[in-house]
């Protein structure tokens, strides 16, 4: 296994590195959370809900790289039909909303690409039942 320092090798789990991923799980919710839109319609409500759950498996941990795996998929899929900003001209304000927006969610599902390249890490639901 990979040790921390060069050339020793060490027993057991990194311990910084489980905290690290496990950190990085809770900031990608808090980047997650500027993405909710709290509208009225049917279609927002499924959407928040839809995605709130997965990132709540992604943030526990459970079953963290396929939920990561269906968040990226379901974030793309919606990214690129509601913030298509390519569609708008140049001169119009909203060109720049949906420009922020289409790359805040690109960078959601970059943070999530992550977790399911990198796991969970060992600060889990998914590492703690490794060990029943």
């Amino acid at each position: 296994g990979k040790s921390l320092f060069a050339g020793l090798p060490s027993l057991g789990e990194n311990k910084p590195k489980m905290y690290l991923q496990l950190a990085g799980r809770i900031l990608l919710v808090f980047m997650f959370l500027t993405l909710l839109r709290f509208e009225a319609s049917a279609m927002q409500i499924i959407q928040n809900l839809v995605g709130t759950l997965l990132m709540v498996l992604v943030a526990i941990g459970y079953k963290t790289k396929l939920s990561a795996l269906v968040l990226v998929t379901w974030l793309n899929i919606l990214n690129f039909y509601f913030n298509a900003w390519w569609n708008i001209p140049a001169y119009k304000p909203m060109r720049d909303f949906l420009k922020y927006d289409f790359f805040q969610t690109l960078s959601v599902v970059g943070g999530l690409l992550m977790v399911v390249s990198l796991g969970p890490g060992g600060v889990s639901m998914d590492e703690s039942k490794k060990k029943w």
